[in-house]
């Protein structure tokens, strides 16, 4: 009961059925374990994991889109986890930036999410090509905003292709239906084409229809007080003009509160405190003792791994997830070589 009122204070009551319907579901699928422990603090846990973010941490995709602090939980465990990438890994370009392929961010998000589709990172990367060349490569920051618009208003974004498509034919996008279902089960469209005779749609007639489709939908929508805002110098846009402006707008991202601002991207004093912890343990094991031919290790110090809280996990799941990480790995190497 505790627990139950502990989960009530931070989550939104429209979404607290869905966690408590999975951690009886995860309770049930590890009630042998959980029987060492006890429900109550297998309970506390739980919802101390989805108060910290870290319970959509190699879960299933339908769980990690099920809810906006899902999604927002996910975005900020991306960034967190290889956020070093953006200055330490992929291929160094000439403007001093490490770039990526789309297929190469997708790897990393399946180290996250093993079923995440391949569909939703193409977007992303669409938004900053601007076209289908999937191959060529992109700076973590550019991916990274472009994915926190595409994956935590996917649902916005289908209506709003629907909205512009229809403009574009001269018809009445007030006869555009909301999707009601996830992003993989919306009806199909006929690819935009960005590179229309009048290019693009009038921008005071396309907030207009923004704005109506934010008061009747279900979903999460970005606040119209600043779409407004970043629509009101333009009087002509397109589609992925609007995608990129609203991948960049920082008032928007600051209203979604996932990520920090761009400026303050790769850092994170409180990882980096604990990583650096972490390297000083292991140094510590390292040069701390004489090594002796008899193997003698009682005066290497003890170290104290930090704990990491996340809901419990049926074994079976997590060797799945560890052999498709590892293909996922495999793709990445094979794409830079």
């Amino acid at each position: 009961l505790i627990s139950v009122s502990y989960c009530l204070l931070f989550a939104a009551q429209r979404h607290v059925l869905t966690y408590m319907e999975d951690a009886v579901s995860q309770l049930l699928e590890n009630r042998e374990d959980i029987s060492q422990y006890g429900i109550a603090r297998f309970f506390t846990e739980y919802f101390n994991s989805v108060r910290q973010g870290t319970h959509i941490l190699f879960r299933e995709f339908s769980f990690v889109q099920a809810t906006p602090h899902n999604r927002a939980s996910f975005l900020r465990t991306f960034w967190r986890c290889f956020r070093t990438v953006g200055k330490n890994g992929g291929k160094y370009s000439s403007i001093g930036c490490y770039l990526l392929t789309a297929q190469e961010y997708h790897c990393l998000l399946q180290l996250l999410c093993p079923d995440f589709p391949m569909e939703l990172t193409q977007k992303a990367a669409r938004i900053v090509l601007m076209d289908d060349a999937m191959d060529c490569l992109m700076s973590f920051s550019d991916f990274l905003f472009a994915f926190q618009i595409q994956f935590y208003y996917s649902e916005f974004l289908e209506s709003v292709a629907a909205i512009y498509q229809d403009l574009l034919a001269g018809k009445n996008p007030n006869t555009v239906i909301v999707p009601t279902s996830s992003s993989g089960q919306h009806r199909q469209r006929q690819p935009l084409n960005d590179c229309s005779p009048l290019d693009g749609v009038e921008a005071p007639l396309f907030y207009q229809c923004l704005e109506s489709l934010c008061d009747r939908s279900k979903y999460s929508c970005p606040p119209s007080a600043l779409m407004k805002e970043m629509l009101s110098s333009a009087q002509r846009l397109t589609f992925y003009g609007f995608l990129m402006a609203l991948a960049k707008d920082q008032g928007i991202n600051r209203a979604l509160g996932a990520l920090p601002d761009k400026g303050d991207l790769f850092l994170d004093p409180a990882m980096d405190q604990e990583l650096d912890k972490l390297v000083a343990q292991v140094s510590g094991l390292s040069v701390s003792g004489p090594t002796s031919s008899s193997g003698d290790t009682a005066n290497l110090p003890v170290r104290n791994s930090p704990r990491i809280t996340s809901p419990w996990k049926p074994l079976h799941h997590r060797r799945k997830m560890d052999a498709e990480s590892e293909g996922s790995n495999e793709e990445t190497d094979s794409s830079e070589n």
